[in-house]
């Protein structure tokens, strides 16, 4: 099996030897974009989709990666085709994409034109972590810290800024070291995670906070589309704690996991404390459309043992 390589501006290396200058904007400013794709049986999903929210978020941050959308669709493709060797026949992987600004001036001068630096690598789609969630939900949990308001930073620009995200994520941790969690945002509405959005369902339909606060996330938008495929309503719209404390059924959705499972909030059980049937029937969609089951893979990546335990 050969080695990862990573692209990075023009250069592929060994994903040893990848560096970026302790100089660049992605270290000195958090000044970053960035994108995660993963694959089903291999197949990168909807990368048009990603690519082209990428360049949604350079263009808001006011600057040019010097590539064209269908020039960084196959750029991309290419890191992947490379990459390929590097796994098994049966492994699905991440394709992912980092892009800053590039050097950050001494000067501090914004206005100096440099070249952007451009990294897009894969890593394996690692979900022993989410496997058992699938089978016995987990516990979401709303952190003191507020999503970032959107007259601050919009939360559909995609960026490697998260200090705000990780502190929210600690301190859902101090309550379940296991918890998932949601963001409130500054008027107690549900935001997003800090990795994906959040959907309930209440009387048979399928709501999801809109996208003022939260990520306009792809997977979001698959889940919706899939719903209304089956025939569930769908709304979106604005939701309060209140909404999930009394929902019949609850999960997260993000391009690893597809769908989450959430089978409690705040310590209380949501709906009759299990996997809801609604919730089984959209990961049933997602098999159906990807033609890959992604409980059955993550449970694959489980030991024996670890299967038993969750059947226990």
């Amino acid at each position: 099996m050969s080695e990862r390589l990573v692209y990075i501006t023009g250069e592929y290396c060994p994903e040893a030897e990848a560096k970026l200058s302790v100089f660049d904007s992605a270290v000195q400013l958090g000044d970053c974009v960035t994108e995660s794709t993963r694959t089903f049986a291999q197949k990168p999903f909807k990368l048009r989709a990603h690519v082209e929210r990428l360049y949604k978020s350079l263009k808001i941050c006011r600057f040019d990666c010097g590539l064209t959308v269908d020039e960084m669709e196959a750029l991309s493709l290419e890191v992947l085709e490379r990459n390929l060797p590097a796994y098994g026949p049966d492994q699905d992987l991440w394709l992912v994409h980092n892009i800053s600004r590039g050097a950050y001036p001494p000067s501090g001068d914004q206005s100096t034109k440099r070249q952007a630096t451009i990294i897009i690598h894969t890593a394996p789609m690692d979900l022993r972590y989410w496997a058992r969630f699938y089978v016995q939900g987990c516990h979401a949990v709303t952190p003191p810290s507020r999503a970032m308001p959107a007259v601050s930073l919009d939360a559909k620009i995609k960026n490697r800024s998260r200090m705000a995200y990780t502190l929210a994520e600690l301190e859902c941790k101090l309550v379940d070291p296991n918890a998932q969690g949601i963001l409130l945002d500054i008027n107690g509405y549900l935001a997003e995670n800090k990795g994906g959005n959040f959907f309930v369902v209440s009387n048979g339909v399928l709501k999801t906070p809109r996208t003022l606060q939260a990520l306009a996330g792809i997977t979001r938008e698959t889940c919706l589309e899939i719903a209304q495929s089956l025939g569930i309503p769908t709304l979106e719209t604005d939701l309060q704690p209140y909404d999930v404390y009394t929902a019949d059924e609850a999960f997260f959705t993000s391009t690893p996991y597809c769908i989450m499972p959430a089978t409690k909030f705040n310590g209380l059980p949501v709906g009759d404390g299990t996997v809801g049937p609604i919730t089984k029937q959209l990961l049933r969609g997602w098999a159906e459309l990807t033609g890959v089951d992604v409980v059955q893979q993550a449970l694959g990546q489980l030991t024996a043992e670890e299967r038993a335990g969750l059947e226990a």
